[in-house]
């Protein structure tokens, strides 16, 4: 009797440890990086996504959008922007584009399909459930509820990424985003450290300095920013290029005088011109090179 009460209690404490040690595992967080909302409100908080003739820029190349669902969130779809060139081509190269704090909004969708025009399966993934803020305050609340459970965000950008690869069978893929989706485009790199071909970080305060965590990219990443631009002030995004050349990185930081966070938006109170067009010319080049 006791020898088999032993057995029992030691076959338990096994379980235990096993149990343990699979939990450990399994519950390992990918690393990510987070937005400071109340730096997104100082930098917005005079700010309105205000409609311009601009918006309205066409792409290079006649289009195809429409709405897609890519994946599922506690059981209901995540719908996006599916964006591609009216002219039938097998295998493009896809990109996964992320929202301003603003959400999936008309300007948006503009730049998924300028991007598209230049040859890409564009997805614009969207992290509000189909909410767009058409004021600071309301971008406040939505960017604070996505931030809340990042796990669900990162689950969002990995479905986006398989649907690009599966299901648009893109042989390479890169991500793209502005403001609080530039942070997301590095997260992006983060939780596809190998896999993701390139990332274009367009004034993403979030940027990540920790050699710690940017060690394991192995992608070439494109970063833009303002002179002026306080998230992030131009000392971080030094410091965050620094950080990746002595890592041995391929990377590309661009500092635009006279500009300002959100300069290349056009709907937006800040948008700068030139900047924003040079800007344009410098990712388009930097995406030619990596994903076709």
């Amino acid at each position: 009797m006791i020898r088999k009460f032993l057995a029992l209690l030691l076959a338990s404490l096994l379980g235990v440890i096993l149990y343990t040690g699979m939990s450990s595992q399994t519950s390992a967080k990918t690393p990510f990086v987070q937005d400071n909302i109340s730096k997104l409100w100082e930098s917005h908080q005079s700010d309105r996504p205000i409609a311009s003739p601009l918006v309205s820029q066409q792409p290079s190349v006649s289009v195809t959008e429409q709405t897609v669902v890519y994946g599922t969130l506690h059981k209901k779809p995540i719908t996006g922007y599916l964006a591609r060139p009216s002219q039938p081509q097998e295998n493009l190269p896809g990109l996964i584009v992320i929202h301003e704090w603003w959400g999936l909004n008309d300007n948006i969708k503009m730049m998924t399909r300028r991007l598209a025009g230049e040859g890409y399966t564009a997805l614009a993934v969207d992290f509000y459930g189909g909410e767009v803020a058409d004021n600071p305050t309301m971008a406040s609340q939505l960017v604070s509820e996505a931030q809340k459970n990042p796990q669900l965000l990162q689950n969002n950008i990995r479905q986006a990424y398989q649907y690009l690869e599966t299901n648009q069978n893109a042989p390479k893929i890169g991500s793209i985003g502005w403001c609080f989706g530039g942070t997301w485009s590095l997260n992006t790199a983060l939780l596809f450290p190998e896999q993701l071909d390139a990332a274009v970080i367009y004034y993403g305060g979030g940027i990540e300095t920790n050699p710690n965590l940017l060690k394991t990219l192995q992608m070439p990443i494109l970063g833009i920013f303002g002179e002026l631009d306080q998230n992030p002030p131009v000392a971080k995004v030094r410091e965050f290029e620094k950080t990746l050349q002595s890592l041995d990185k391929s990377v590309e930081i661009y500092i635009y005088e006279n500009a300002n966070h959100a300069f290349a938006n056009p709907s937006g109170t800040r948008y700068n011109a030139e900047a924003a067009e040079d800007a344009w010319k410098k990712t388009t080049a930097f995406l030619e090179k990596h994903l076709k």
